[in-house]
């Protein structure tokens, strides 16, 4: 089977495995732990297909995603990215099966499934992007997923606070990592990968090589929680236990990582690298195994370790020494290993146990031994314990860490620290096996601890078994995929390495056995007093508190911008639009005083149709009648702005524009009617209302300044346009548009193919913008609370319901019934044949003028006059209106339309057409861009109809409301 169609199922399969656990039912924890665990298994079997053909040269799938840009959305898999890919996905299945039994029937677990899948793939996009582009949106899919798994459990305000945490700080890496794969990619020419791995030289010599090294590695750094961005890693600890297990073993810390050996060949090797990555691994790797010690919480201690070791993977790659990145390729794959069983094993007591507290935890091993066993094999591992895989990467560890001894006081430091640090593992290690395991049985837990069911202890086991096999027979377990990861990195060119379990007494040996032996002694010699120690956290380090700095921070982010808003900014839009005019007034100004008016000749008005003229008259009166009507007399200036529309619309007619006069005259008649069902809750005024002499002089002043605002910048808006239309059109890409609309897109209207095919980019992001907007409003209006003085019912109605009370043979409201009852036969009847002129209009637009934003407009006047006939309640009893899930449902068929064309290797929203016979209509063509034009109808009318609903419910709201007064009113008269 070729290799691409397994690389790209892979990379697509747990993107449509987080879709579908999604759609789970609450409940169904089984069915979500099945599909979790096929999809990774199965991606782990398409990847685990293309091992024998990576050694040899990368695998590659390109599908153009920007051509014009030079961006295409390329899957690339080398030695590299195998490993890590096998990492992601055989960690991810063991955690799956893990899950199954950790979490409790009550969770809504297949949403945590649904996150962890659209994680995995997070993962795997950023393993296997081919294009820099590329891996930073996967980049920044991880945070974004991360933050949702960190607040899985979003009741608990740790929760919420470490997700909040861990989103800043990584969120503010991966937009530095915008900035440096851009100049990066400014650098070389090419945002391609393959490109930019074979010009480290061009790289390293660049003026933009510091500037984009600092940048590439603030995302490194704080993904990877390296000192002082490291903060965020233990309080992210409030995730679930297996999250915890995958998050800090095998991925998210790892993406930093990742990113550092990926770019290592072009970005290594020089001082400023050596100094901030070398630096910032040192001081993680002290400070974490530090904070480590002192931790009685089980999770807290291990996400300090895993601090530690990421300082020392990163100190590795910081050596400039292309051993040394082996040794952190090594001692990746290791610390994943360890660290995932060993966090399992502490969810495993949480679990039993009730606590993960070890001053309540001791003597477990009688209750738990197979646990114990294997939680102390894998501490034994993070410690460096020999015949186990963290003895041998340990080893390189230190042996690295002796060879690149210099004349600097740091680099002669560097094997005492290293040691140091390694003893401190050792201590954090034997501490974690004493104090949980051995000493007296445990009393006064919240629950008697046992043995965890047998499938939940499987993934611990399989572990533990890695971590026992590349101790004992590293080259014929870890080592082939070290050696093609190797070759990844440095081509042919690799250092020489030996994996054997024996080099002989030597340095490293030596500084290894000293760390074991002082580990031991600094646990004997402090034990009892570290397992006693009140605070919980490091000696000397206990008063540098991340998260309050951090919540400090915070707060004085929101108070300068809060600063900013009250020096800058304005409560009355009124002000603001003013500000705004005279920004770009100024702008057009200074640029005429720069440059010099053109000469301009006397418009010959001899040419113009009268009756053209009129109609602007009209419009123009329109416009100054509405602007005049606005302050207190809403109603008649909304219906002048609507006749101002309307002279638009006609103006298109008259110059041979009938797609946007269509568009306008909907628009017009949908947004006049919305406004005046928002006009009903606005606060009254009433020129006859009193005011301070002052008051109004203040008025006038700012009427005064308004009007001469909008006359000097509407002077200098018809001076651009008449500047424009009367000089010489420059040759454009117009006439382009006219002559391939057919060609290409099969379409003889212009305008929609323009807006379903040559410019549907555009398109996208604009119904994207009108979703947003129909959700904002609803959301704004749930909460909207009239004025007082808008509550009470209108006159007309108050006279209805007068002149009914006036007879004995009428009901309250019969009246207005009456009015409304042959406009509401005849709108009842219009509705289908409105549907009928929206099917019109979307079947025949992309060759006559119509559309889909045209039929989307044209339905929501059919949903609008059953409103406005039979009123809220009478529709929603009779149709089953869902706006939000037209909204969803619309950009779903949008986005699928566009991202069929990948499947053939073309770019996104590619269209095709193609001619079809159908019966009695002949000869037809069909295009692709139809599909895309559906999706804008079906959310077109989801968000207009979302509007609708939010104002017509607010009269639902206010009669339940009046409805509960008078209820209140009558409780209060019995009870007299």
């Amino acid at each position: 089977m070729p290799a691409e169609p397994l690389l790209v199922a892979a990379a697509l399969l747990p993107f449509l495995g987080s879709v579908a656990a999604a759609l789970l039912p609450r409940d169904a924890r089984n069915a979500a732990a099945l599909l979790a665990g096929f999809v990774t298994l199965a991606s782990l079997a398409c990847v685990g297909a293309l091992s024998p053909r990576v050694g040899a040269a990368p695998v590659v799938q390109t599908i153009d995603w920007l051509p014009s840009l030079g961006v295409a959305f390329t899957l690339r898999l080398d030695g590299l990215a195998w490993l890590f890919a096998v990492l992601v996905l055989a960690i991810g299945a063991l955690v799956v099966l893990y899950a199954r039994y950790y979490m409790s029937a009550r969770d809504p677990v297949p949403r945590l499934f649904s996150f962890f899948l659209a994680f995995v793939g997070a993962m795997l996009g950023i393993v296997l992007a081919g294009n820099l582009i590329q891996l930073v949106v996967f980049w920044e899919l991880t945070s974004v997923f991360s933050f949702l798994l960190i607040g899985y459990w979003y009741d608990n305000r740790a929760a919420r606070d470490g997700a909040r945490m861990a989103l800043t700080i990584t969120a503010f890496g991966g937009l530095c990592l915008l900035v440096g794969m851009v100049l990066v990619g400014r650098i070389v020419g090419s945002y391609d990968l393959a490109v930019v791995l074979a010009s480290g030289d061009a790289i390293r010599t660049s003026p933009l090589y510091l500037p984009a090294l600092v940048l590439v590695l603030a995302a490194a750094l704080t993904k990877s929680a390296q000192f002082p961005f490291h903060i965020w890693l233990p309080r992210a600890m409030a995730a679930p236990t297996p999250i915890s297990a995958y998050l800090h073993s095998a991925t998210m810390v790892k993406a930093g990582i990742f990113l550092m050996i990926r770019f290592w060949p072009v970005l290594a090797e020089t001082d400023a690298w050596y100094w901030i990555v070398g630096t910032a691994g040192m001081a993680t790797m002290l400070v974490g195994a530090w904070s480590a010690i002192f931790q009685h919480d089980l999770k807290g201690l291990l996400a300090y370790s895993t601090i530690s070791h990421l300082g020392l993977i990163t100190l590795l790659l910081g050596l400039n020494s292309p051993l040394a990145v082996v040794a952190a390729i090594f001692h990746t794959v290791n610390h994943a290993t360890f660290k995932a069983s060993l966090f399992m094993a502490a969810g495993i007591i949480d679990h039993e146990t009730g606590t993960r507290d070890m001053r309540r935890l001791s003597g477990l091993w009688r209750a738990m031994p197979y646990t114990a066993t294997l939680a102390m094999v894998a501490a034994a591992a993070m410690a460096g314990v020999p015949l186990l895989n963290g003895f041998l990467s340990k080893e390189m560890f230190l042996s690295e860490a002796v060879d690149n001894v210099g004349d600097h006081p740091l680099q002669l430091a560097l094997p005492v620290l290293a040691t140091v640090a390694s003893a401190f593992t050792v201590l954090y290690s034997l501490r974690f096996i004493r104090q949980t395991f051995f000493g007296a049985p445990p009393h006064d837990l919240p629950k008697a601890p046992h043995e965890p069911e047998r499938w939940m202890r499987l993934p611990i086991e399989i572990l533990v078994l890695a971590c026992i096999s590349v101790g004992l027979v590293p080259n014929l377990t870890i080592g082939p995929a070290l050696e093609t990861a190797s070759r990844a990195v440095f081509g042919e060119a690799g250092p020489a390495y030996d994996l054997a379990i024996w080099h002989g007494f030597n340095a490293p040996l030596a500084l290894s056995m000293g760390a074991l032996a002082g580990g031991v002694g600094l646990y004997l010699a402090f034990g009892r007093r570290i397992n006693t120690n009140p605070r919980g956290g490091p000696w000397l380090l206990h008063r540098l508190d991340g998260g309050w700095m951090f919540e400090r921070a915070m707060t004085g982010l929101v108070h300068a911008a809060r600063w900013l808003e009250r020096s800058l900014g304005a409560t009355r839009v009124q002000v603001q639009l003013r500000t705004l005019f005279l920004v770009a007034l100024i702008a057009g100004l200074s640029a005429v005083l720069a440059r010099g008016l053109p000469p301009m000749s006397v418009p010959d008005l001899s040419g113009i149709d009268p009756a053209f003229a009129l109609l602007w008259l009209v419009g123009g009166a329109c416009a100054v009648g509405a602007a005049e009507r606005a302050k207190y007399h809403r109603l008649s200036a909304v219906i002048l702005t609507g006749g101002a529309g309307l002279v638009g619309s006609l103006t298109f007619v008259w110059l041979s524009a009938p797609d946007l006069a269509v568009t306008q005259l909907l628009v017009e008649i949908v947004t006049t009617v919305l406004l005046l069902l928002g006009l009903r809750w606005l606060p009254k005024r009433d020129a006859a209302i009193p005011a301070p002499a002052a008051e109004h002089r203040r008025a006038r002043r700012r009427r005064f300044t308004d009007f001469a605002v909008a006359g000097a910048v509407g002077t200098g808006l018809a001076t651009l346009a008449y500047a424009v239309m009367t000089r010489p059109a420059p040759e454009g890409i117009a006439r382009w548009f006219i002559d391939e609309a057919y060609p290409q897109a099969g379409g003889r209207n212009v305008v929609n193919v323009l807006l379903v095919d040559f410019r549907a980019f555009d398109t996208m992001g604009e119904i994207c913008v009108l979703g947003i907007v129909g959700l904002t409003v609803f959301a704004l209006l749930r909460r909207f609370r009239p004025a007082a003085d808008s509550l009470e019912r209108p006159k007309q109605q108050l006279r209805q319901e007068a002149a009914d009370r006036a007879h004995e043979d009428r009901s309250v409201g019969d009246t207005a019934a009456d009015a409304m009852l042959i406009p509401g036969v005849v709108i009842t009847w219009l509705f289908p044949f409105i549907c009928v002129l929206a099917l019109h209009l979307f079947l025949r637009g992309h060759d006559w003028p119509g559309g889909g934003f045209a039929a989307g407009i044209a339905l929501t006047i059919a949903f609008v006059l059953q409103y406005m006939a039979h009123g809220a309640q009478w529709v929603e009893e009779r149709l089953r209106i869902q706006p939000i899930a037209w909204i969803g449902f619309g950009l779903l068929v949008a986005v699928l339309a566009g991202a069929v064309p990948w499947l053939f290797g073309r770019p996104f929203l590619t269209a095709a057409f193609q001619y079809a016979d159908v019966p009695v209509l002949g000869k037809i063509p069909l295009a692709s861009a139809v599909a895309f034009d559906l999706g804008v109808v079906v959310l077109v009318v989801g968000a207009s109809v979302l509007m609708l609903v939010a104002l017509a419910r607010q009269s639902l709201r206010r009669a339940r409301e009046a409805a509960a007064e008078m209820e209140t009113e009558a409780c209060m008269e019995t009870k007299r």
